[in-house]
């Protein structure tokens, strides 16, 4: 599966630049890559990311989670999620997680994963829990 360079791009953009609060990508079957599918702008929150996910689609993406410390000191997480709704197609399923981990190590800076079926799977307090 190759990764196009439009993913890596924007993913040192929410990196280093701030500039997306979420990417969303996508495999495009018939061209055997993955692609940007929605970039969230930096005054989107949790709701615009979760919307932004098909509910009986696959996905990967990437949350910016900011978030305070008990001592009230912002900091902030990137966070991988692997979205695979049980409703999704049992091929999708297989294409994404057999190309998960090589996308992954194509996004230099991930430092949480999240595998989600469904959206109980990856809620706010999730995000909150393993940012910690």
């Amino acid at each position: 599966m190759a990764v196009n360079d439009d993913c890596k791009l924007r993913f040192m953009e929410l990196k280093t630049k701030r500039t997306h609060r979420f990417i969303v990508y996508k495999i495009e079957e018939k061209q055997k890559q993955v692609i940007v599918e929605k970039l969230g702008e930096p005054t989107e929150g949790y709701e615009d990311f979760t919307a932004s996910l098909p509910a009986d689609e696959c996905r990967y993406a990437v949350y910016d989670f900011e978030y305070l410390t008990e001592g009230n000191v912002p900091k902030s997480r990137i966070f991988f999620i692997a979205w695979s709704p049980d409703t999704s197609r049992v091929r999708s399923k297989m294409i994404y997680a057999s190309s998960k981990d090589r996308f992954k190590r194509e996004l230099d800076g991930i430092q949480i994963e999240l595998q989600a079926t469904d959206p109980t799977e990856m809620g706010l307090d999730v995000f909150k829990s393993r940012a910690n």
